[in-house]
């Protein structure tokens, strides 16, 4: 799969697993990583950029299975992202399935 669509879709996924609820990083690995082909290291790098863009927040939450864990939480600022790229994401699918299933006049 192209890298770039990848990165975008990735985006939209991360925003909204965390619109549902907070993760830690590794946590978010493990989702995703169920339905698309990804590593670790695309994920801290976008993590990083929502953090500096304002999207998301951290906090530490102690761990029974070792250190402490960095959560991620959606801010508002992350939550109307989130909302817009749905709402471009939607428009894209639509846009896409139309050319790709619908009838030429």
């Amino acid at each position: 799969m192209n890298i770039q669509f990848k990165k975008g879709v990735l985006e939209l996924c991360v925003l909204s697993l965390l619109n549902r609820k907070d993760f830690y990083g590794y946590e978010l690995v493990d989702h995703i990583s169920k339905y698309i082909n990804i590593s670790e290291g695309t994920i801290y790098p976008l993590l990083r950029r929502f953090r500096s863009e304002g999207y998301v927040t951290t906090y530490l939450e102690e761990s029974q299975e070792g250190p402490p864990r960095k959560y991620y939480k959606l801010t508002d600022r992350g939550k109307e992202a989130f909302e817009e790229l749905d709402i471009e994401w939607e428009n894209f699918v639509n846009g896409v399935n139309n050319i790709l299933r619908g009838e030429l006049n």
